[in-house]
């Protein structure tokens, strides 16, 4: 009896740490999303193809950090609901990461394009007459309409309902495995839109700097000219891959504990394994609060534009001088 209430004890101590670290994580979310979008509003220079895909992610991180959070504190507590109201919560999570990675592909594909089609054309201004505004926004749409749609499936019947008791098909305490089927989990989200999409990705940017450091030995001089290009161009790449690196190292732990609990449901009695998968799931949704500080740290048009609004905006102070609000082209935003 000691033994059982020593252990209930240490998991509402657990639950507790969880919902804390959850509510930090989930304001940090909110905050730097919001600033990440109102700098590319406020600077022209962040206003161009690549940085609409940011803050579609942007977007999808924001969702985290409002929904989210609060849902996957619902979800921990196992809060007693209607099941197809937890089978809706379980599949909004599921919307929003694949909207994340899909944004991170759909930014991706945009610098593979960006660099051969200007080194096939030798123009680099062709890149702008192919990838337009309208396309770059009929891109956005098709990336959330299909994070829809994949993760509204167990809504249509790929769920767990048919295997609960039957006092538990109209209301439950809502967990995610209770309500979410884990063959659809694993064969056809992480499987398919988890570890497909990254593979593709790596292999799209190990490309990307096969090409850009091609270009580059053929151009000793990085200060003029194409060397000037391709130099901002390594660059501009190099942040956006540490972004999908740490979607990857972010997300990864919990798809393989996804999928090593599909594998052999034995791992699941451990006592560590609660504690090993709430961590896993914190460290998801950190993901969503990491790269507002990425941009900080990596584009230099983001801090200046992350200090006008924290001076200008939420300060009230002005800003002594003006960084300028003239058109800038995507070479000019990445520096050291």
């Amino acid at each position: 009896y000691l033994w059982h209430g020593a252990v209930r004890s240490a998991k509402h101590t657990v639950s507790k740490i969880y919902i804390a670290v959850e509510t930090v994580i989930g304001i940090s979310a909110v905050l730097g999303n919001i600033l990440v979008i109102w700098a590319v509003k406020i600077n022209q220079g962040l206003q161009n193809t690549t940085f609409y895909f940011i803050v579609s992610l942007a977007f999808a991180d924001l969702a985290v950090g409002v929904l989210v959070m609060p849902l996957a504190i619902i979800l921990c507590l196992g809060i007693s609901l209607n099941f197809h109201s937890c089978l809706f919560i379980c599949c909004l999570i599921i919307i929003l990461t694949n909207a994340s990675i899909l944004s991170l592909l759909a930014i991706a594909i945009d610098r593979y394009l960006r660099i051969k089609i200007s080194i096939r054309v030798c123009d680099f201004e062709r890149y702008k007459n192919v990838i337009t505004s309208r396309r770059i926004c009929l891109s956005i749409l098709c990336v959330w309409i299909w994070s829809i749609l994949v993760g509204l499936v167990p809504m249509f019947g790929w769920n767990n309902r048919s295997k609960l008791e039957d006092n538990q098909r109209d209301f439950l305490s809502c967990r995610f495995t209770s309500a979410m089927s884990m063959e659809y989990m694993v064969y056809f989200n992480i499987f398919g839109w988890v570890f497909v999409p990254l593979i593709i990705m790596m292999a799209l940017y190990m490309e990307i700097f096969y090409l850009i450091r091609k270009q580059l030995k053929q151009y000793a001089s990085k200060s003029t000219g194409n060397g000037l290009f391709y130099g901002k161009e390594y660059k501009t790449a190099k942040s956006l891959a540490l972004v999908l690196l740490l979607f990857a190292l972010s997300w990864l732990p919990l798809s393989f504990i996804n999928c090593i609990a599909y594998f052999d449901p034995s791992t699941t009695n451990s006592p560590s394994y609660g504690p090993i998968l709430l961590l896993a799931i914190l460290l998801s949704h950190a993901n969503s609060a990491m790269n507002p500080i990425i941009y900080a740290f990596k584009i230099k048009k983001f801090k200046d534009a992350y200090m006008k609004i924290i001076k200008t905006y939420i300060l009230h102070r002005v800003m002594l001088t003006d960084s300028g609000s003239g058109e800038h082209t995507l070479d000019e935003i990445c520096q050291d």
